[in-house]
């Protein structure tokens, strides 16, 4: 079993999570995922949710580290930062392995 547990894992993955957890917020990092950088504007384009509702959801995703925005004139560009959804990865991989050592442990007793 791993040496550190998965409550004092650094960093927290709730608010990666809490994040993804939207669909209006999913559907951004996965317009994001191909690594170009793009407006307000250009994310709003072809849906339903105003301007303003795309700016709270890239808030709540920068906050969570899982985008960042710069200046360029006059708009803020977003785009994602593949960091923490490879951390959750690995904390997901973690949790399984885990999980395949509990079960594993269970089918030794339950064999015996």
């Amino acid at each position: 079993m791993s040496t550190h547990s998965i409550q004092t894992r650094d960093p927290d993955p709730a608010p990666i999570f809490a994040a993804l957890g939207d669909r209006t917020r999913l559907s951004l990092v996965m317009k994001l995922s191909d690594g170009q950088t793009r407006s307000i504007a250009k994310l709003s384009a072809d849906t339903e949710i105003t301007r303003q509702a795309v700016t709270k959801h890239l808030r709540v995703l920068e906050n969570a580290g899982l985008v960042s925005s710069s200046r360029v004139g006059r708009e803020s560009q977003f785009a994602l930062r593949p960091e923490p959804i490879a951390e959750i990865r690995s904390y997901l991989d973690e949790v399984s392995r885990q999980w395949d050592d509990a079960l594993s442990r269970l089918r030794s007793f339950i064999e015996q």
